[in-house]
């Protein structure tokens, strides 16, 4: 059974994304592909000279989305339990701690997504510290990217995949497989105006496990 889930800014529209049956007919997790998640795109750059100037800025806000329902939820439903992680730049979060009311966290597993089929039994998911501390790590080559600064591009890292507890408690993993607009990063020789543009434009997939077990 082939799907695909187009996300354009605040709205999801169906078009032409995958979903994969697994497991046993009282026990089916499904992977889903989302494409074009806008990340708070960016809206203008710093005035000056680098370092304090000519950087790219967004609105600072985070676009939250269900895991549970494969669905953009509202940022007026924030500080709900309605969402279950969020993007904002290259900083993802769960609704968990102090930037959400709910039992969500995270860890980042090394290895291939489709190997991961049951969540280690001694796995340690953390939850939001802001401002400083996220459940998954901040930074290049620090969790789920890395940061080709020669080239001015961002490049997900092979074999990270974000598990994430859910707002209710259930479990779902994550790959984050492109940055930007399309599902295409800019060639290295494309100029840093496109490369501006084009950022923050989330596809990944994701298996969700509705029956609160950590086995996909």
């Amino acid at each position: 059974m082939k799907k695909a889930i187009w996300v354009i800014g605040f709205m999801a529209v169906l078009a032409a994304c995958s979903k994969d049956d697994k497991g046993t007919e009282s026990n089916t997790v499904e992977t889903i592909t989302v494409k074009d998640l806008a990340a708070d795109t960016i809206i203008g750059i710093t005035p000056g000279a680098p370092p304090t100037g000519g950087m790219p800025f967004g609105a600072g806000k985070y676009s939250f989305y269900s895991l549970e329902r494969n669905q953009i939820v509202p940022s007026t439903d924030s500080a709900s339990n309605k969402w279950d992680i969020a993007f904002r730049g290259t900083s993802i979060i769960t609704n968990s701690g102090n930037r959400g009311p709910a039992a969500g966290g995270a860890f980042v597993f090394i290895g291939l997504f489709n190997d991961l089929k049951t969540i280690p039994k001694d796995s340690s998911f953390k939850v939001e510290n802001a401002p400083t501390a996220f459940a998954i790590t901040s930074g290049s080559n620090r969790g789920w990217y890395v940061y080709d600064g020669l080239n001015n591009l961002v490049n997900p890292i092979p074999g990270r995949v974000l598990v994430i507890r859910t707002a209710s408690g259930k479990y779902a993993k994550v790959e984050i497989l492109n940055y930007y607009k399309g599902g295409i990063t800019p060639a290295a020789s494309a100029a840093d105006a496109i490369k501006t543009q084009t950022q923050r434009y989330y596809t990944f997939r994701y298996s969700y496990q509705s029956n609160g077990s950590t086995t996909f």
